[in-house]
Order: structure tokens, then C-alpha cells, then sequence
């Protein structure tokens, strides 16, 4: 069956699912909503335990990232993350679930040329376009004497 690219798009539509679009949205606003809750909530425990503002913030980004490796390890990150779609990607959360999923994946191919080459897969663009905006705004707030 011989299909133009513009029919082939056609038939891809017409078969493909409606996507639910204020549900989705809504989970994802829900979801990432409650990671946020549960970060301040950390935050506050870590206050409560004795730490400055700070060095709550900290602890809190280090509590975390441990809770979204933990969950991912675990299997349980993407049973929310399909249930709660972008609301998982709350930055410091969805990255380590970007650094650990792909360590998991390719853990059969050896310590080295499996888990930690392919550890920063997804996350490496992230920290590289990150850096490089970063030093970017740096060098534009010098210029501008900002």
C-alpha cells in the first residue's frame, strides 16, 4: 500500500487516541502540585530539625533527589509519572528520574559501558544547554552592568 506522507498523517489521525487534554492537564498540575507540597513539607522537617533556610534548601533538594531515585529504582516513579504526566517532570525530581532510569535500563551491559555511559543519555543535554544558558545570562548581566 503506497501512501503519500500526507495521507499516511491523515490515516496516523484518524486512528490515533484523543488525548484528554484538561484531564491531562489538570493530573499534571495536581501532581506536580503535591511534589512541590511534599518538598515544602521536607523543607519544614529539616527546619524543624535545627537547619537554617538555607541549609534546609539543601537537604531538602539532597531528600529529593534520594526519594526520586529511590521511587524510580523501585518502579513506582513511572506509575506516577503515567498517572500524573509533566507534573512529574517538577525539575529536581524528573532529572534524577532522568539519570536514574537510564542507569537501570542498561545495567546488563557492564558498570562501565553500560550504566555509567549511558547514565547521562537524557539528563546530559539538559546539564550541557543549562550550563551554556547559564553562562550566557552571566555574561549578558556583565555587559549590561546588571
Amino acid at each position: 500500500m503506497d501512501m503519500t506522507p500526507k495521507e499516511y498523517q491523515q490515516y496516523v489521525e484518524q486512528k490515533a487516541k484523543k488525548s484528554p487534554l484538561a484531564k491531562d492537564m489538570a493530573l499534571a498540575f495536581a501532581v506536580g502540585g503535591l511534589i512541590c507540597v511534599l518538598g515544602q513539607a521536607i523543607q519544614a522537617g529539616w527546619m524543624a530539625a535545627g537547619l537554617g533556610k538555607e541549609d534546609a534548601g539543601t537537604a531538602t533538594s539532597c531528600t529529593l533527589v534520594l526519594l526520586s531515585a529511590l521511587l524510580t529504582g523501585l518502579n513506582l516513579y513511572n506509575k506516577i509519572a503515567q498517572f500524573g504526566g509533566a507534573g512529574t517532570l517538577v525539575p529536581i525530581t524528573g532529572f534524577a528520574n532522568a539519570v536514574v532510569s537510564p542507569a537501570i535500563d542498561f545495567k546488563s551491559e557492564g558498570a562501565v559501558t553500560g550504566m555509567a555511559a549511558k547514565m547521562f543519555l537524557v539528563a546530559g543535554p539538559v546539564i550541557v544547554f543549562g550550563t551554556l544558558a547559564s553562562v550566557l545570562y552571566g555574561v549578558v548581566l556583565m555587559l549590561t552592568g546588571g
